[in-house]
């Protein structure tokens, strides 16, 4: 091919690529205007089935995108407070989900999570780990009771140390007198006497820390069984009868007879026994101790009432606790554990009862353990539908009918025993109703 064709065929060429070019680049540039100048970026989502299998869980889970938006909480992560209105509410939660979105590495930690006013935190256990490039999974379980229960423990377990550290100490030491009085008779029966005193103190409290251990978890009784509320009476008054005896105290039973609760009688021996024991303990010399028993709709209300020295109003709420004492002064001089009201509390709960307490410093104090009550078949029967039609009047009597007698009116009620005490009779005959008069007999008809 001559030069000038070479020459002519690639200007050709070059002007149609020319033109390609320019064509290429007016397409583009229409492209490029129909097009928004910035696009936003794609919203992160949950793979499909993990919001499912998370809902399944049973703790409370949340799952979050790199811009800290929730898109999927569990009820109890609502529930705990950690979650309100699509945000973390927790900054220390928010905190440790931007250190593992930062390194990838799986952390975990405990939280404090406030629930307002007055009101103890809530403890969360959390455990962070990354899902995916953009969508971090949040892991949160309730540990409030637990450690409330560790805390209870812990601090049972302190009291318990300290208390048997009293009578244990009491005891080295007067055994240590006993050896060096060996030669005086006199000193040897005093110090023996007072040996006795702790070892009996620390024999009631080892026996109040097994009773308490066994009800600390305020299961319900596992047999039911009927009770008879005088019998408890009874031999709760029994057990304390010496102590009364010693301070000159009235122990009176005024109640109504007969009752029955449902439960088990010797827990409920234990708890009215305590309650007993206080009043005694707390009461002056020469004053009265009132047990009595009343039935309620479908309770039994059986409240101890003395006129001892009260409790203070701000001590009321803490009564009931473990190894709680309102005088510890006082305490140490009657030999009293601390553990009595606590068992007491422990007792109502487990018979799906309650014990209330109502005191006035100076004046005394009344505590009252409410049990369910067994009630009849005839209580709990509906009542029975009126008969149908008007009632039929009396038959006509017949000209030559025998006049029939006068129906014997019925014997009255059995009256009431009088108040006695428990110095003055013995408690079977308090509890025992006389026998009625026999009423005379009706006419056969």
């Amino acid at each position: 091919m001559d030069p000038t064709a070479q020459s002519v065929l690639f200007a050709v060429l070059g002007v149609l690529l020319g033109a390609g070019t320019a064509l290429a680049w007016r397409v583009s540039e229409r492209e490029m205007r129909g097009r928004p100048a910035t696009e936003e970026p794609e919203t992160a989502v949950a793979p499909p089935g993990v919001t499912t299998v998370l809902s399944a869980l049973r703790s409370g889970t949340l799952l979050l995108d790199d811009n800290d938006v929730v898109l999927h909480a569990s009820a109890p992560s609502y529930a705990l407070g950690l979650v309100r209105g699509g945000e973390v509410r927790v900054p220390e939660l928010l905190d440790l989900v931007h250190a593992v979105r930062r390194d990838g590495e799986i952390r975990q930690t405990e939280l404090e999570v406030g629930r307002g006013a007055g009101l103890p935190p809530t403890h969360v256990f959390a455990r962070v780990a990354p899902l995916s490039t953009r969508l971090t999974l949040v892991l949160t379980d309730d540990r409030t009771r637990e450690r409330r229960v560790e805390a209870i423990r812990r601090d049972f377990v302190a009291n318990v140390s300290h208390e048997l550290k009293t009578p244990v100490g009491a005891l080295t030491l007067l055994a240590e007198a006993v050896q060096e009085a060996a030669d005086d008779q006199e000193a040897v029966l005093r110090f023996a006497s007072r040996m006795q005193t702790e070892a009996t103190r620390l024999n009631r409290l080892v026996q109040q820390i097994i009773e308490l251990s066994r009800l600390q978890d305020d299961d319900a009784v596992e047999k039911v069984l009927p009770v008879d509320v005088d019998r408890v009476v009874e031999r709760a008054i029994d057990t304390n009868v010496i102590e009364a005896k010693a301070k000159d105290i009235d122990v009176v039973y005024d109640g109504q007879l007969g009752l029955e609760a449902l439960g088990n009688a010797d827990q409920l021996t234990l708890a009215l026994s305590n309650l007993v024991a206080n009043a005694v303990t707390y009461s002056p010399d020469h004053s009265t101790v009132i047990v009595s028993a009343l039935r309620s709709e479908l309770m039994v209300d059986i409240t101890v009432t003395d006129a001892g020295i009260g409790i203070p109003r701000d001590e009321l709420d803490r009564i009931f606790e473990r190894f709680y004492r309102v005088d510890p002064a006082r305490h140490r001089s009657t030999g009293g554990t601390g553990l009595g009201l606590s068992i007491v509390k422990h007792v109502a709960a487990s018979h799906g009862g309650e014990v209330t307490v109502w005191s006035e410093e100076g004046s005394g104090s009344s505590f009252t353990l409410r049990v369910p009550r067994r009630t009849t078949a005839a209580e709990t029967a509906p009542p029975a539908a009126p008969p149908a039609g008007p009632p039929a009047g009396p038959p006509a009597a017949s000209p030559d009918a025998p006049l029939a007698t006068p129906p014997v009116p019925p014997a009255a009620p059995a009256a009431r025993p009088a108040r006695t005490t428990a110095r003055t009779a013995p408690l079977d005959a308090r509890l025992a109703v006389p026998p009625a008069a026999p009423s005379a007999p009706e006419e056969s008809k």
